[in-house]
């Protein structure tokens, strides 16, 4: 099978199992596991903060950001597709006691001038703006890179009203890899951010949240009542740190690899990629077949193909390390045949 699901599927190489085997470690709980300290003052030196946070995963680093930044009956701003509003189970509301106010994004940015307008003014009647959420790159987007420009006009806004901004960076390294510029581009212009190192840098498991030595103290007790303090985490932290330091560089080959894709789909009848490609997202609309995405997934599926459904009428492809440029061509060669 060509799993191009999503790039969560990719499995840890060779050097990260060895990694996990040998790794050094301790009672994180106790804050003695070296390799999970390691982890975490890297993150913090390449995302240019103070300090970083090792959690499960990015839905958990995502919610300790929002526990931490706001209190209950807080309203956050944030795009209408994203994925702490879409994919994350209501969870601002069940843990934060938060409520959302989403703004329709342009390829996943948002108008700063509609943010500022969102703002809440100081009344009895109204939730004080606890937090305004951006995500980069954006996911139902289609991988769509947010310009440094509108974070930053964004971020000028926020500070102006004195409200903290988090980004949902689960994929960050792919907009810095796909934007050619450094990734404290991107994370100047925010006070937290949340990296996934299980997406395209390929670790089995994990997220860093990075912000202030301030804002991360209070973070890792959130982190601990939501049943996140581990023990002998340097075993999954060892991995992780790899992905840090040596995958970011490769992403333009996903992005390449995601081009070619796109290309091949496109030249095929009845297919249109409905996403301008960023990164290593692809979007298909299926309609053109006369055929739903349940029904072209498996139709996929059957000929060694995976993908996965999108809403109803559209299908997403992700490319990543584990999918060569020889399977990409065999991908393309196999969609044909699946839609004869």
């Amino acid at each position: 099978m060509i799993d191009l699901r999503s790039d969560t599927v990719t499995k840890p190489t060779e050097e990260m199992r060895k990694a996990a085997y040998m790794a050094e470690v301790g009672d994180d709980v106790y804050g003695e596991d070296p390799t999970v300290k390691k982890l975490e003052e890297t993150a913090a030196e390449i995302l240019g903060k103070e300090a970083a946070l090792f959690v499960t995963s990015g839905t958990q680093g995502n919610q300790v950001s929002v526990l931490t930044h706001c209190r209950s009956g807080n309203e956050i701003i944030l795009e209408n597709e994203s994925h702490i509003f879409y994919y994350e189970s209501g969870a601002v509301a069940a843990f934060a006691g938060v409520q959302t106010r989403t703004i329709p994004g342009i390829r996943g940015a948002m108008d700063p001038a509609a943010i500022e307008a969102a703002i809440r003014s100081e009344d009895q009647h109204y939730p004080e703006t606890g937090l305004i959420c951006l995500e980069n790159t954006h996911n139902r987007a289609g991988g769509a890179i947010i310009p440094v420009e509108n974070m930053k006009e964004i971020y000028s806004i926020a500070k102006k009203h004195q409200i903290p901004v988090h980004v949902d960076g689960a994929r960050l390294f792919n907009a810095a890899a796909g934007s050619g510029r450094p990734v404290t581009d991107f994370t100047q212009y925010c006070d937290t951010v949340q990296i996934c190192l299980s997406k395209g840098l390929g670790a089995p498991v994990g997220s860093i949240l990075s912000g202030s030595e301030e804002f991360i103290k209070a973070a890792r007790k959130w982190r601990k009542r939501l049943g996140g303090g581990l023990r002998q985490s340097g075993i999954i932290a060892a991995p992780g740190l790899i992905a840090l330091t040596k995958m970011k560089d490769r992403l333009a080959l996903d992005h390449e690899n995601a081009r070619r894709l796109a290309e091949g789909i496109q030249n095929i009848s009845g297919l249109d990629v409905a996403n301008q490609i960023d990164t290593n997202i692809i979007v298909v609309d299926v309609r053109g077949k006369n055929m739903n995405s349940d029904q072209f997934v498996e139709r996929l599926r059957g000929q060694g193909v995976l993908a996965g459904t999108f809403g109803n009428y559209f299908v997403r492809f992700v490319t990543h390390f584990d999918v060569s440029k020889e399977e990409i061509e065999k991908a393309l060669a196999n969609i044909e045949k699946a839609i004869r």
